[in-house]
């Protein structure tokens, strides 16, 4: 068994963006020397877009990667308050 602090913890929330309500799923990954998260959701097409969230002085931010939508940016911040939320 993993000790408490080594678990993923996961989560999924709804959030508009680019026009729609779209589901992003959240998996916690617990690796030194910080964790980051691993995010999911899907585009008008219904492809699967997967990027990474680390946190940067207390603000979680998406990191760069080709490929990945504008609009995704314009999200960035309630992505962080997901986050925060769930780790408050």
């Amino acid at each position: 068994m993993l000790p408490p602090s080594l678990k993923k913890f996961q989560f999924t929330r709804l959030i508009k963006a680019h026009g729609r309500l779209r589901e992003f799923n959240f998996l916690r990954h617990n690796v030194k020397p910080a964790g980051y998260y691993s995010v999911d959701t899907v585009d008008d097409r219904y492809n699967r877009i997967i990027f990474t969230m680390y946190d940067e002085k207390g603000i979680w931010k998406i990191q760069e990667k080709p490929g990945l939508p504008v609009w995704m940016r314009d999200v960035e911040h309630q992505l962080h308050e997901m986050i925060m939320e769930q780790e408050s």
